[in-house]
């Protein structure tokens, strides 16, 4: 079921227990935009069904935030214009390389290019996939771009992100509202989840140029301002706080610059930070 934002926004909230992304819906006058088209046919199928029921203007436009599967894999079910930034691209282009067959997907498991708990998932979600294709984009932008859907825009921006190199971001300025896809959340790289801390502040300074009020985040549905901005503080903390690969000595420059003991997020983020020293020093 669709949750309406506005009388213009609607979205459909993240499921993480089967890896299904929050999806977005734009409507202008003319034309709607859909942000990312789903984890596999079937995810996209049920968004359809769903856009359906309200009698909006057709869907012309799908962006796809960045090229993580569960973001992308319904792309095929859709008849509109698919937009990816050109890193995107080039990442789904090695996709459309690969067999969904099981084999295949074992095949992936023993390389590590897919985990167990996504090849489950994706076997699941799609029960009919030994010949199945992924299909090309049609618009690939470099930086930014503006799409008109009537009386409404949409400002698609590549964006430095803590997540991917590919990361993608869309603005409805009438709406301040922007959705993010998975661009602020860290990532995992050898087997350990990180920030990447150099990118940090360069990603802040890109999605908070846009003073939204609103956020949609791939794997939280939505959060307000003050819910974005504790996020943004807390992991400014914990990221000040680590300069070098030690937890023991993160912990203690938190307390002493904050002069109180990290909260949970803090220190989930401050064993993120750290991981990323770890990863930097190997």
């Amino acid at each position: 079921m669709l949750t309406k934002l506005s009388d213009t926004i609607y979205y459909l909230s993240n499921q993480d227990d089967r890896e299904r992304p929050t999806l977005g819906l734009v409507c202008g006058d003319t034309y709607s935009l859909i942000i990312d088209p789903g984890n596999s046919p079937q995810h996209a199928k049920e968004f359809l069904l769903e856009i359906e029921k309200l009698h909006v203007p057709p869907v012309k436009y799908v962006v796809i935030t960045h090229a993580h599967w569960d973001h992308f894999l319904g792309m095929n079910e859709f008849d509109g214009t698919v937009i990816v930034n050109s890193q995107t691209n080039k990442l789904l282009k090695e996709w459309q390389s690969l067999s969904f067959d099981d084999r295949s997907l074992q095949k992936y498991g023993i390389t590590n290019q897919l985990n167990a708990k996504c090849i489950e998932i994706i076997q699941t979600e799609m029960p009919n996939r030994d010949s199945f294709t992924l299909k090309s984009p049609d618009v690939i932008f470099e930086n930014t771009l503006t799409v008109d859907l009537g009386n409404q825009v949409c400002i698609l921006e590549k964006i430095n992100s803590t997540h991917t190199d590919d990361s993608t971001i869309v603005f409805v300025p009438d709406e301040n509202v922007i959705f993010l896809g998975d661009s602020a959340y860290g990532t995992t790289s050898n087997d350990l989840f990180h920030y990447k801390q150099s990118l940090l502040l360069p990603m802040m300074n890109d999605i908070q140029k846009y003073k939204a009020e609103m956020f949609l985040l791939g794997h939280e549905s939505i959060c307000d301002s003050n819910e974005m901005n504790i996020y943004w503080e807390e992991l400014t903390a914990a990221s000040q706080a680590v300069k070098s690969p030690s937890l023991e000595e993160a912990m203690e420059s938190f307390k002493a610059a904050n002069k109180r003991e990290p909260n949970d997020n803090e220190v989930f983020f401050i064993k993120a930070f750290v991981n990323d020293h770890l990863l930097r020093s190997q």
